[in-house]
């Protein structure tokens, strides 16, 4: 009987991936950027305890598997859609797109189709067991959380306007499902000399994250996008 409760621990922990991300969405809606942020931050963690536990017991199953994905598209698909949504309706619009101000908002939505789009294929694709083909959606949500928080003055100031963020839309949704490899922070040792990379990484996100809070999440994401595009560019100049 305990050895059927305690694997169930993986999927109780997706359940309350599930649950943060249905909080962040609300958060999201009430433009409390920093409480939707926590609780992405919160999915990202149950997110990270679920895959681990697991590995750790060998508590797979197919169910397992679905529910992920289900929790993962409302973690980080609609919360972060959400956030888009309501900057859009803080965001200045040129003259000539007054009339659509109400529909845009609506198109933050493609992220959530599109973070969907992601999660599938990596239920599909065999090549991301050790690594990811295109930005993980934990990536993408934290990044627009972070963004919401850190950099809300710009989203409202009068030199930015839905154009810009429509193009942020596009490339994010770009990228959630770009034939472009990118680094997994599972480490299988804690050595430097195999996990060098994601070291790397970690410590220059503690700086980022010290120096400038909240927004430092979202630069942490494109010091993660850097990173995993070096060793493209470094492959490349040796073809």
């Amino acid at each position: 009987m305990s050895n059927k409760i305690i694997r169930q621990l993986p999927n109780t922990c997706t359940c309350l991936n599930l649950f943060s991300g249905c909080i962040a969405t609300i958060m999201a809606y009430d433009r409390a950027y920093e409480a939707a942020l926590a609780f992405m931050l919160l999915s990202a963690f149950f997110d990270f305890c679920d895959g681990m536990l697991a590995r750790m017991l060998h508590a797979y199953s197919p169910l397992g598997k679905e529910l992920d994905s289900l929790a993962d598209d409302v973690s980080f698909g609609v919360a972060p859609a959400m956030v888009v949504f309501s900057l859009l309706h803080e965001v200045a619009y040129p003259a000539y797109l007054a009339n659509l101000q109400t529909y845009i908002p609506y198109l933050a939505f493609t992220i959530a189709v599109f973070s969907a789009l992601r999660l599938a294929k990596f239920n599909t694709d065999e090549r991301q067991s050790s690594s990811f083909i295109g930005l993980p959606t934990p990536a993408n949500a934290v990044f627009w959380g972070a963004s919401a928080v850190g950099a809300h003055h710009i989203f409202v100031s009068p030199s930015f306007n839905a154009l810009y963020l429509l193009a942020m839309i596009i490339l994010s949704a770009w990228l959630l499902v770009a034939e472009i490899p990118m680094f997994s922070l599972k480490f299988k040792t804690f050595s430097w000399k195999e996990n060098r990379l994601q070291w790397i990484f970690l410590l220059g996100c503690l700086l980022l994250v010290i120096s400038l809070h909240a927004g430092g999440f979202a630069a942490c994401v494109l010091w993660y996008i850097l990173l995993s595009l070096l060793p493209l560019t470094r492959a490349k100049n040796k073809v």
